[in-house]
């Protein structure tokens, strides 16, 4: 018994097991949702891009003000906050945002109004579906990540999937909820006019639970968007991009703006399913039957406009010339991504960047819901991943030299070598993410280095650990940090890599171009460009430093204005 417990079960190594013969097993079936689901929120987004935010925002309001009885308040909000998010630059992303939270939410209803009604029918199904919906519930909305990138890659459509999972037990928990409050005696009445089961639920307990149903609708909406941020990790287009980007960067101001322009859209999205349901205790039965006329109407009408859309752009887009880029979110990749991008533009090709966790870049080029990527660190920094996922991927060999990972601390500290360290920094070496490369590797250099047995490593993101370089600097405090080049903070600030006595964190890396398998074949100009993609560790760092500044693309462009012979050199 004792043995039993102290022999941790390979729970994680059966459900890794369970969740690599799910994808295998049902690889068709989840490509088919992919490219089905992203056909319909492409044409959905493209359709609503359509109308002209100023007209968008003026029906908006229109529609605000009567659904909310007339209430001036909430219809001046809704008109200044989405001119906010408009003067911002931000209406494209908020469509983005929109259509991840509407879709998710009609799944949600779609599967929790059933459920809930067999909930309310069952004790039996009551008693099963009660400890899963705890579970989807109090489960961390990071985990749900996982399993939708493994099944449906990068994108949209796993960010719709984990969202439906984390959003749906409101509406699942509230109809059932709302059913078993009808009182008895009405149901018992019911049963003595001789009413059938689908009868009752039409006419009397649908009707009556109404208001309860609505409710747990609000929850999930607001739950699927609470979800933005988190699902922008994975690919997911929208106001969450803009919030990790700024965590990413410390950039304050672009995450209070991105971060404002959610309240916005949260705050109307609520009031709107607040109110869609609600009647005014002076509004006659008529009345009140002629709105919810004119509330399906509309409906109807938004519904027709956004299929027929849809259809247009599934038969008018052309897939041929779109190119799927994933990256990172680090300042290095941030720049070669633009770069790249801008370079495939001018040849005529639409270009998506996906900026994304490294383990989740490798992840989709491997199973080809990506085309290409120029950020793999190798073979230190990303060795790990290369060996998961490298066999089924196209490795078109360095395009920078001279990356490096390191200890590294400001030129003042009188330390130069990880073997002298002793008490500096309160015996801290501050990180970046848990997951990147140099962290595993400042895991290790621990363990090798007996005088950092007593250290700690704390980790955070990359920009954290910078707002935090930049205050010890500015103190002329003791620091050390985990360090790579290229990084525009070596230009930046006056730092120094510690020597590597053990060699722990390697000689060097490079930064390799990979695509998806098949590529050449579909794309041979855009792979000749990537094959051909080649520059030097200066040239990042000038286009790093710029875009601190300046839009990531004029960065770029900038950059790309200034070495005219290099770039005709990828297209040649």
């Amino acid at each position: 018994m004792i043995t039993f417990l102290q022999t941790p079960l390979p729970l994680a190594e059966w459900i890794e097991m369970f969740t690599n013969w799910l994808t295998t097993t049902l690889a068709g079936l989840f490509a088919s949702i992919q490219t089905a689901g992203s056909t319909v929120m492409n044409g959905m987004v493209e359709t609503l891009l359509i109308i002209p935010p100023l007209i968008f925002i003026i029906v908006m309001s229109i529609i605000i003000y009567f659904i909310s009885n007339k209430k001036i308040g909430l219809t001046a909000f809704t008109f200044i906050g989405l001119l906010f998010v408009l003067n911002q630059n931000l209406w494209i992303n908020l469509i983005n945002t929109l259509t991840l939270v509407i879709i998710a939410t009609i799944i949600s209803v779609i599967l929790g109004i059933p459920l809930g009604i067999w909930m309310s029918k069952s004790k039996r199904a009551k008693g099963v579906i009660t400890p899963i919906l705890d579970f989807m519930q109090t489960m961390p909305s990071f985990v749900y990540l996982i399993p939708a990138v493994a099944f449906f890659g990068i994108g949209m459509v796993p960010g719709v999937f984990a969202s439906v999972i984390f959003a749906l037990p409101p509406t699942v928990r509230f109809t059932n909820l709302g059913i078993r409050q009808i009182p008895e005696e009405l149901i018992e009445a019911s049963n003595s006019f001789g009413s059938t089961g689908w009868q009752k639920m039409i006419k009397l307990e649908l009707p009556l639970a109404k208001n309860t149903i609505f409710a747990g609708i609000n929850q999930t909406t607001m739950l699927a968007l609470s979800m933005v941020v988190t699902a922008s990790m994975i690919g997911a287009p929208g106001l969450g991009e803009g919030v990790l980007q700024a965590l990413q960067r410390a950039e304050v101001g672009n995450g209070f703006v991105n971060g404002t322009a959610l309240v916005v859209l949260a705050i109307v999205i609520d009031r709107f399913t607040q109110n869609i349901n609600k009647t005014d205790r002076t509004t006659s039965p008529k009345q009140a039957k002629n709105r919810q006329r004119a509330i399906l109407a509309g409906t109807l009408a938004v519904i027709l406009f956004l299929v027929g859309g849809t259809i247009h752009y599934t038969f008018d887009q052309n897939n041929d010339k779109t190119v799927t880029l994933a990256s990172v979110h680090w300042d290095s990749e941030i720049a070669s991504a633009n770069v790249i991008k801008i370079v495939l533009e001018d040849l005529g090709y639409d270009v998506e960047i996906y900026e994304l966790d490294p383990a989740v870049v490798y992840s989709s080029i491997a199973n080809g819901t990506a085309d290409v990527t120029v950020a793999p660190w190798l073979p230190i920094t990303q060795g790990a991943l290369y060996e998961q996922y490298g066999d089924h991927m196209v490795n078109l060999g360095p395009n920078l030299d001279g990356a490096t990972i390191s200890i590294t601390v400001p030129a003042y500290m009188d330390v130069d070598s990880i073997a002298d360290l002793k008490n500096e920094a309160n015996k801290t070496i501050t990180g970046i993410e848990p997951g990147a490369g140099v962290t595993a590797k400042a895991e290790e250099l621990m363990n090798d280095y007996e005088n950092l047995s007593d250290w700690t490593l704390s980790t955070s993101s990359t920009g954290a650990m910078l707002v935090e370089l930049d205050k010890a600097i500015a103190n002329k405090e003791d620091f050390v940090i985990t360090g790579w080049k290229p990084h525009w903070m070596y230009q930046k600030y006056d730092l120094k890599d510690l020597e590597d006595p053990k060699m722990t964190m390697g000689e060097g890396d490079s930064l390799y171009s990979f695509t998806r398998e098949g590529f050449e074949e579909d794309m041979p100009e855009v792979y000749r460009v990537i094959d051909n993609f080649n520059w030097t560790v200066e040239d990042m760092e000038s286009v790093m430093l710029e875009l601190q500044d300046i839009d990531p693309a004029v960065a770029a462009q900038n950059w790309i204005d200034k070495n005219p012979e290099k770039v005709a050199s990828w297209i040649e």
